[in-house]
């Protein structure tokens, strides 16, 4: 039997802004509850704001993802730019099967690939949303020649810009995710500037955002709002004040033994107060802490790899003891002499397989 429900669910939100480069998506992101950044183009420099390193690979980005919903770091998890992510998404797809570009696979596979990917990807954030908390897309807008096919002629039209031949596959899947779509742009009038009324200027230029659907743009909502407004969080704020995030588990206080009451005297009591003794300074102990020391990265490993292996405490020796095991290079093959297909394909592309492994045989409990 399944329990039917009823009336208005309050949850966070999936949120995608896109617009022209420069317009303030960036700051507009910023004012959403609790945000905290994965900066993707590295483009957040100048604001106020808590974030994630700048992910070099898809895998350091699902990484940073999954950090932010199992610590509950933030009520908002905001990606910026979607467009910047997917380029690593493509680059890891490429080298994993060692190819060069995503048009190298032939029959249109490679598209097929990343939007298997990019799928994934979504349910990831989904499950982000889950667990209470917000996320926010950014990414930048294109125009493009749109062409009805049952009318006559074509018309520029705004759209996400993404993959120039994988726009027509990501596109439709992170608009379908979403909650609302946010389309961000400068209004502009053309003012006839002749008294024939043949030249023209424009003018105006104030920034708005339009959440409905128009044959110029993609946007929606699921909240009732105008289909043109300022482009400042003010007008949606609303729409995020009651958001409860899931409750984070508190552990649990550790039992205490029961206070035993006796009639006896106890040799404490007994005995007679000795005279107090000078107080001794205490030794500070704050710079003895069991801390396991920094891994140290031998030059020549690429970025993309050596951030992997901080963000998760793995040393080149695990990783060559894994090589080894696997039968790909002797245990004694410095990273930096591996090929760099082998590299970018099988250590980075398929890192979550292979750090369970590396976890096994450094025997570290879960």
């Amino acid at each position: 039997m399944y329990e039917i429900t009823s009336g208005v669910v309050s949850s966070a939100q999936k949120v995608v802004i896109y617009g022209p480069e420069g317009i303030g998506k960036s700051t507009f992101a910023a004012q959403f509850p609790d945000p905290v950044f994965i900066d993707t183009e590295g483009s957040t420099k100048k604001l106020n704001i808590r974030r994630f390193p700048k992910p070099t690979s898809w895998e350091m980005l699902k990484n940073e993802v999954k950090e932010a919903m199992n610590g509950r770091l933030c009520k908002t998890l905001v990606i910026d730019t979607f467009d910047w992510a997917e380029q690593l998404c493509i680059e890891t797809i490429c080298s994993a099967h060692q190819k060069k570009g995503i048009e190298d696979f032939g029959y249109g596979n490679g598209y097929v690939y990343e939007k298997e990917e990019i799928g994934k990807f979504l349910n990831l954030l989904q499950e982000v949303v889950d667990s209470g908390i917000n996320v926010v897309l950014t990414a930048h807008a294109q125009m493009r020649k749109f062409e009805q096919p049952d009318e006559l002629g074509a018309y520029d039209r705004w759209e996400l810009k993404l993959g120039k031949k994988t726009s027509s596959q990501i596109s439709p899947l992170v608009k379908e995710w979403a909650d609302m779509v946010l389309f961000a742009n400068y209004k502009t009038y053309a003012v006839a500037v002749d008294k024939d009324g043949k030249k023209f200027k424009a003018q105006g230029g104030d920034r708005v955002m339009y959440t409905t659907h128009h044959p110029c743009w993609d946007a929606k909502n699921r909240d009732g709002l105008p289909p043109e407004m300022p482009f400042e969080y003010s007008g949606i704020a609303y729409l995020f004040a009651d958001v409860k995030s899931a409750p984070a588990v508190q552990p649990k206080a550790a039992p205490q033994p029961p206070h035993k009451t006796s009639n006896a005297v106890t040799l404490q009591q007994a005995q007679p107060t000795a005279a107090p003794k000078a107080e001794e300074p205490l030794t500070d102990l704050s710079g003895f802490e069991d801390v396991a020391p920094p891994i140290v990265i031998p030059d020549g490993i690429p970025k993309a790899l050596a951030d992997l292996m901080r963000a998760n405490n793995v040393s080149e020796s695990d990783i060559r003891l894994v090589v080894s095991q696997r039968n790909y290079f002797p245990y004694d093959t410095p990273i930096t002499n591996c090929p760099d297909d082998f590299v970018q394909g099988c250590l980075i592309g398929a890192w979550e397989q292979m750090l369970p492994l590396i976890r096994e045989n450094q025997k570290v409990p879960f």
